[in-house]
């Protein structure tokens, strides 16, 4: 059967440390599935850092946003998502419903990056372990700009929806995870991994 694990937290809360962490612990290959785009030297500096960081067995997916939940389902072992933020800030920002369209317009562009939340969930094939690192951008205050405030709530929805798939979720606090949905997995419950 399918697992997913929901990994939140805040900017440099450690969530993708935990993450991989997570993903080695469990003992199976695993596949990076990376989301951002490097559209200015700062990106492309953090994503260089994020792959000297990463085994070198690792494999690493790279492709359009909307290549994703097939790119999951294609995939076995341990998928890391990083992150879920980065995927919808391109979906969000693809076109320009994000900015000029009306509510009712905005509401259908979200619905459809929803559908697509929706497959990347139902996507992870048996036996596979689907791990999604995520922004919890909720605690900050209210955006004073229309952009901001539909993706805060877009970002929102889209972690409930994946936390309501999730068979864990965790938040991470300075690099401390709170367990909120389920708990944390146990090596003896992998295959390939011997607890002591």
């Amino acid at each position: 059967m399918a697992e997913i694990s929901l990994i939140l937290g805040g900017a440099r809360s450690g969530k993708s440390t935990f993450a991989e962490k997570l993903a080695l612990e469990d003992g199976r290959p695993v596949t990076y599935l990376a989301t951002a785009e490097p559209k200015d030297p700062e990106m492309a500096e953090r994503i260089a850092i994020h792959r000297q960081r990463r085994p070198s067995s690792w494999r690493t997916w790279e492709g359009a946003a909307e290549e994703l939940p097939s790119a999951v389902s294609a995939q076995s072992g341990v998928l890391l998502l990083d992150c879920l933020t980065m995927w919808l800030t391109r979906l969000f920002l693809a076109g320009e419903a994000a900015e000029k369209a009306d509510e009712k317009e905005w509401f259908a562009r979200e619905a459809e990056i929803r559908s697509l939340t929706e497959k990347l969930c139902a996507a992870p094939k048996n036996d596979t372990h689907l791990i999604i690192v995520s922004n919890e951008v909720g605690f900050g205050l209210v955006p004073p700009y229309i952009m901001g405030r539909r993706f805060r709530d877009l970002q929102g929805r889209m972690n409930q929806l994946c936390a309501s798939e999730a068979s864990r979720a965790a938040l991470i606090v300075a690099g401390y995870p709170l367990w909120v949905k389920g708990s944390a997995p146990r090596p003896d419950e992998r295959s390939g991994v011997h607890g002591e």
